[in-house]
């Protein structure tokens, strides 16, 4: 049966809990079971970021604000509201000063990097911050083809097609619900030991910044299916394709599916060079760390002379030889 929404009339799913285009809580019926039910938590604190337009529950006990992924001071306090509550809380292991050496150390490296990136970038912000995630697990029946290049005796061609079947168990597969952080920047964190995670209620999650879930479970489905397309696609061709691989294809049934909703900690920097905002972010449980960093055009320039100037070279070493 079709859910609409009480108050804009979108068109519900039937595991919303909230309206992906109003917010509002969506109406339950009374024949629900009690696992899809109880599961909002009352949010205080709320603020929206007009920089970037991330929403989030803040730390109570901070003095001034300034979001976490873009810096910006304009925020927009929100009412106290209902929000999706987290089945687990991954717990932050990651300390603030181990956090913040993982960022001097990259922007030490890279090859078209400023000379004086470590020496000025300027940190504005650093926060512990709970970011959403969907979390996945399902049960997939998949039909493979693919060619490789072990032909069998006396085959003329350099390629012989193969097929077969698989199935496949795929446990906690992320897929992130931010709406600041990229889909790119969130897959990058991971992975995460979800079996790490508590229970909310061991969390003060009224003392931390928390974003809000800004990815319904609908929209989150598509996603997960990719991955599962991608993760039979890798696992297909390592157990059952020999040699070279080429044209791996996969039609995969997805036989039962479930998600969960998960919070897990991230910390987030925003850092400053030459008036330009820049943010790097650690898994706040292994360390693993992404980022964006300025490149410095005069390195590249030279790289590109360099270069030109080797073809130009070679060029004119061939052209010498053949008028011989």
């Amino acid at each position: 049966m079709l859910r609409k929404c009480e108050i804009c009339r979108s068109l519900l799913d039937e595991e919303d809990l909230f309206c992906a285009n109003c917010g509002i809580e969506a109406p339950r019926a009374a024949d629900d079971p009690p696992a899809t039910r109880d599961v909002a938590r009352l949010a205080t604190h709320n603020f929206e970021c007009a920089g970037c337009g991330a929403s989030m529950s803040f730390d109570a006990r901070a003095g001034s604000l300034r979001c976490p992924f873009c810096g910006s001071v304009d925020l927009k306090q929100e009412q106290d509201r209902k929000i999706l509550s987290p089945n687990r809380v991954v717990p932050f292991r990651v300390s603030r000063e181990e956090a913040e050496a993982k960022l001097r150390a990259s922007l030490g490296r890279g090859l078209f990097r400023p000379g004086d990136l470590s020496e000025r970038a300027a940190l504005v912000k650093m926060t512990p911050v709970y970011v959403p995630y969907w979390v996945f697990d399902a049960t997939t029946h998949t039909y493979w083809t693919a060619d490789t290049d072990r032909t069998p005796a006396g085959a003329r061609g350099d390629w012989h097609p193969l097929a077969g079947e698989h199935h496949g168990q795929h446990r906690g597969l992320l897929v992130g619900a931010s709406g600041a952080l990229a889909a790119a920047e969130t897959a990058k964190l991971c992975p995460f030991d979800l079996e790490a995670g508590v229970a909310p209620d061991a969390v003060d999650l009224d003392n931390v910044t928390v974003e809000q879930f800004a990815v319904p479970r609908k929209y989150a489905r598509p996603l997960a299916r990719a991955g599962l397309e991608q993760a039979e696609a890798a696992v297909c061709q390592a157990h059952y394709v020999p040699g070279r691989a080429r044209n791996v294809h996969v039609n995969v049934l997805v036989e039962a599916q479930s998600s969960e909703p998960v919070l897990l900690p991230v910390w987030i920097m925003a850092y400053r060079y030459k008036d330009q905002i820049f943010r790097f972010l650690v898994n706040g449980q292994t360390g693993r760390a992404t980022g964006t960093a300025p490149v410095s055009w005069l390195k590249i320039g030279v790289a590109v002379a360099v270069v030109a100037a080797a073809v130009l070279a070679l060029a004119a070493l061939i052209g010498g030889i053949a008028l011989r």
